[in-house]
């Protein structure tokens, strides 16, 4: 698939552009959400002082995990509002709420400045960005899928996770050179809010960007674009299939928060190593992240969703756990990197695959508000919870490889998904 497959369609934006402006949002998301779980401990000294490392880093972990018990609520309202207006201007009004949490988050002073204010208007800030997010993904994702060439939906959607990816390896580029020209001292007091400076300049851009989007020619041809309550009506009607996207989804953010947002504590706190060599390992998971991407999509295009996903999801079950266990037995750098690509190639060919399909299971009118109501679910109840619940399953168990038994059970539930969502969907086509 080249650049000019991308160009492809005869509309008057090109594909590509069309795609850059549209996953522009998605960016600036992934950018921050990244931040926040690299600099944990920084924010835990800043903004969460306990009497140990352990509890801030809980009370850290609790308020980037509340942002996302957010996104249901935003997948519903926001996402009712973009299948009711259009995907252009919802996604518009997605992108000013998470910018607000972004600013906020950047400019908060300290507990030692202004007592419990500091915390509280953190937890604000991340639960805009939470709000914002449950629906900015799905309107991403059915954007593409709608402007997507025949045959191409498995490709044009991966892009939506993969503009996240460029944000992990710009974030962990930035940070290492924040490693690099500061003082340790410098770097806990101030120097860690820089990359999330650099996240507020860059908003105004990505307004731009977003601003000349057009609107996707399959709903500018919709005849009956369903009200507020009639996307609430049928939602609860399609309880069934919202709840098995769900589970889908739940290998897909367990994974991505697992190897990208926990990398750095992970590497840091609990084996021992360096921020740089933690830095280095995000920065290369994020590059394999962006090139597996496409190539799962691509692949799901060709073979089929099912094989794609069902692979996947049973390597990640039967093979997670040895691989962790194999690094924590002897903690390096080298151990870390081979470790996390294993896991980042799980990640980019079921994300590929995954996402397309979640598109397809969903109901037409609503597709929006229930593909973004499955994924926020997901990213609630198992990715946004990934870097507490590791952290906790590590204390209790003293097991540095503990992770993985969450991951496995992600992956479990992204079988049971898998098998029942491909059964319902021949049983439909037989109807």
């Amino acid at each position: 698939m080249t650049t000019a497959t991308l160009t492809a369609g005869g509309s008057n934006q090109s594909k590509l552009g069309a795609v850059l402006r549209v996953t522009s949002g998605n960016f600036l998301e992934q950018f921050d959400f990244f931040l926040f779980g690299f600099y944990a401990t920084y924010i835990a000294k800043t903004f969460f002082p306990a009497q140990s490392e352990f509890a801030s880093l809980m009370l850290t972990f609790s308020v980037f995990g509340a942002g996302f018990f957010m996104r249901p609520l935003g997948a519903i309202v926001l996402g009712a509002y973009i299948d009711e207006v259009g995907r252009r201007k919802g996604l518009i009004v997605t992108l000013s709420i998470m910018a607000s949490g972004t600013i906020l988050i950047a400019f908060v002073p300290g507990y030692a400045s202004i007592g419990l204010i500091a915390p509280l208007l953190v937890l604000i800030g991340r639960l805009l960005q939470g709000f914002s997010a449950g629906a900015e993904l799905g309107g991403v994702s059915v954007y593409l899928a709608e402007m997507a060439t025949s045959g191409h939906k498995g490709f044009y959607t991966s892009w939506q996770s993969a503009s996240q990816q460029v944000s992990i390896i710009v974030a962990a580029a930035l940070g290492y050179a924040v490693n690099a020209w500061m003082t340790p001292h410098e770097i806990d007091s101030w120097g860690w809010r820089i990359p999330f400076f650099v996240g507020c300049a860059i908003v105004p851009l990505i307004f731009i960007l977003r601003r000349s989007l057009l609107e996707t020619e399959e709903f500018r041809n919709r005849k009956h674009r369903p009200s507020t309550r009639e996307v609430f009506r049928s939602l609860v009607q399609n309880w069934a299939v919202v709840l098995l996207g769900m589970l889908l989804v739940a290998l897909t953010t367990t994974t991505f928060y697992l190897i990208t947002v926990y990398t750095p504590t992970f590497g840091r706190n609990v084996l021992k190593l360096s921020a740089a060599d933690s830095l280095v390992v995000t920065l290369c998971v994020g590059i394999s992240n962006f090139c597996w991407l496409p190539v799962g999509g691509t692949l799901s295009d060709r073979i089929g969703r099912h094989p794609v996903l069902l692979a996947i999801a049973v390597l990640a079950l039967v093979t997670t756990y040895p691989a962790l266990s194999w690094l924590a037995a002897a903690p390096s750098f080298q151990r870390m990197l081979l470790v996390l690509l294993y896991l980042s190639m799980f990640f980019g060919l079921y994300n590929g695959a995954m996402v397309a399909t979640l598109t397809e299971v969903m109901p037409a009118h609503i597709r929006v508000a229930s593909f973004s109501l499955a994924y926020s679910f997901a990213t609630a109840f198992f990715g946004g919870m990934t870097p507490a619940i590791s952290t906790y399953l590590i204390e209790v168990t003293k097991d540095k490889a503990a992770p993985g038994y969450w991951m496995s059970f992600a992956a479990l539930c992204a079988l049971l998904a898998i098998l029942l969502l491909f059964r319902r969907r021949g049983a439909m086509r037989h109807n």
